[in-house]
């Protein structure tokens, strides 16, 4: 009867090691999932503010040009 209770007592103790990698993820298989990483595009973005960055310096120096004809 002590032989059951240890092997009894190992399966309740791996059941408590993988309970305890709660981050980690099993597949179907037991190994490990992979983690995927998060890789988002935005290059549009730098597109969009070096458009913007333009447009910004191209008023200034409309806005710097009307005032040497306004003065």
């Amino acid at each position: 009867m002590s032989k059951k209770s240890k092997r009894q007592s190992r399966r309740d103790s791996t059941s408590s090691q993988q309970s305890a990698l709660s981050g980690q993820e099993t597949s179907a298989t037991g190994a490990p999932a992979k983690a995927t990483e998060f890789k988002p595009d935005y290059t549009y973005v730098i597109k969009d503010l070096r458009r913007i960055g333009m447009l910004v310096g191209s008023f200034i120096v409309i806005l710097v040009i009307l005032t040497f004809f306004l003065r």
